[in-house]
């Protein structure tokens, strides 16, 4: 409930403000488990991915995001966004244990397989954790590209820029394999990636994002 009159409080000021181009949402199941796997430019794409949808969209986020700026902080409650503790040497199990829950109780989890914001708008190679979840669960991964962001508030800006965003949504996907096969999760790793890279077009860099500090 409180998630529905977030959005339909902040869906018209944002459009307004930062006029949305999207494409595919046809593609995003009306009900039941999916996997939205997009690029990752803005701290933002969890902001105008979830609003073009009609459906809520779960995302993983980092502790300090409902422990600092109040505004976000009340932002991420407001729309069911899981908090987890990056520095617990646990994190990325706890992660994909949040989301394989989120599948299994048929809704949308939302995951960005380069692991962190690209740092230079290129889109770099997916870490594995993505088709871990889709192997171990089954849910159908739905890839995303985004636009825009990145020049609407790019890494180190506190104040957003008016600009223009884009969401471009991909048919699903279904993969065949086990989550415990370190080849399949590869394989099917980098078909994601692969459908990511057609959807964004961002030039693409064959080795993993390099980790930001937590000041960032």
């Amino acid at each position: 409930m409180l998630y529905r009159l977030t959005k339909i409080v902040s869906a018209p000021f944002l459009h307004l403000l930062w006029p949305t181009e999207v494409t595919g949402v046809e593609h995003v199941p009306g009900s039941g488990p999916a996997i939205l796997a997009s690029n990752h430019l803005s701290i933002l794409d969890s902001t105008f991915l979830p609003l073009v949808l009609p459906r809520q969209v779960r995302f993983v986020a980092k502790s300090e995001y409902f422990t600092g700026n109040p505004v976000t902080a009340t932002w991420m409650r407001a729309t069911g966004q899981i908090s987890i503790d990056r520095q617990s040497p646990t994190a990325a199990q706890d992660m994909l244990d949040a989301a394989a829950q989120v599948l299994r109780d048929g809704e949308l989890f939302g995951i960005y397989p380069e692991g962190t914001r690209s740092p230079d708008g290129r889109l770099y190679r997916g870490k594995v954790g993505v088709a871990w979840l889709a192997l171990a669960t089954g849910a159908p991964v739905i890839p995303v590209g985004m636009s825009g962001t990145d020049a609407v508030l790019p890494i180190g800006a506190s104040v957003p820029k008016l600009g223009r965003v884009g969401v471009r949504i991909g048919k699903p996907l279904t993969f065949t394999g086990s989550e415990t096969s370190a080849r399949d999760r590869r394989q099917v790793t980098d078909e994601i990636m692969a459908a990511i890279h057609e959807l964004s077009g961002q030039e693409y860099v064959p080795s993993y994002a390099p980790s930001r500090t937590r000041s960032e």
